[in-house]
């Protein structure tokens, strides 16, 4: 595999960089291109939901992928995003956030960081978008969250913090086009989900599911035990009905 080459973007107001970037990505850009930027007018969560941060307050960034796997395993994309920043704060600041699948980073019960992948049809194959929103300095008003001023009592530079993602990237991103790799980071992902031992609800868009998180498959899907059979899931909204005993918190 070629050595991938980062090219990061700054920006001080956008509509939003994932859509930025699928743009660029419909265009021909090569993978790696990286957008961040100090305040986001449309930020877009899962579900499209709306999510927007104050200006400084965050890091906003998306990072363009032309992943060479098969298009079930592009949640193991997500999972290498999520495990870099997660060690870049442990870098940085010491922070060790859980993860919280499919797509948050927690501390404790209250949501740092949400990711948001897109996959984007283009003239040379599938891209594949990861948007990253992390609390630095402030909250969103509308889920329980915290910030990573609030849990350490430190303010990080959002642009160091996209310099040490990547850094921690390069070898994961790996990891997804290699046989071995793969599992690799899937033990690690495994490892740092939250959501593996406890009782949880799936939401989906017509019902939901409880049942008992027992890890992930090879894919980075979620298996479920309800009532005794396995289920997994590739998509929907995970809502921890309570810890289930002797589970890692």
């Amino acid at each position: 595999m070629d050595q991938l080459i980062w090219r990061v973007e700054h920006f001080r107001e956008i509509d939003s960089t994932n859509s930025w970037l699928a743009e660029q990505a419909r265009s021909g850009a090569p993978e790696g291109l990286v957008a961040y930027c100090d305040f986001q007018s449309a930020g877009r969560g899962r579900l499209d939901r709306q999510w927007q941060a104050s200006p400084r307050s965050a890091l906003l960034c998306s990072l363009l992928f032309r992943p060479n796997v098969d298009v079930d395993l592009l949640q193991l994309v997500v999972g290498a995003v999520a495990l870099s920043i997660r060690a870049a704060l442990v870098r940085l600041c010491g922070l060790r956030p859980g993860l919280k699948w499919p797509n948050d980073l927690v501390v404790g019960d209250m949501k740092l960081a949400g990711l948001l992948a897109e996959v984007v049809t283009t003239n040379e194959g599938l891209a594949v978008v990861v948007g990253l929103g992390l609390n630095l300095t402030d909250n969103p008003s509308d889920v329980a969250s915290t910030n990573v001023l609030e849990a350490t009592g430190l303010t990080l530079s959002a642009r160091g913090l996209v310099d040490i993602l990547l850094e921690e990237l390069e070898w994961r991103y790996w990891q997804v086009q290699d046989d071995d790799g793969r599992d690799e980071l899937r033990r690690e992902y495994e490892g740092a989900l939250v959501t593996v031992g406890q009782r949880v609800r799936v939401e989906r868009t017509n019902d939901a599911v409880v049942g008992e998180a027992r890890g992930v498959d090879e894919c980075g899907r979620l298996i479920l035990d309800v009532e005794g059979e396995e289920m997994v899931f590739s998509t929907g909204d995970v809502v921890h009905v309570r810890a289930h005993l002797g589970a890692p918190s």
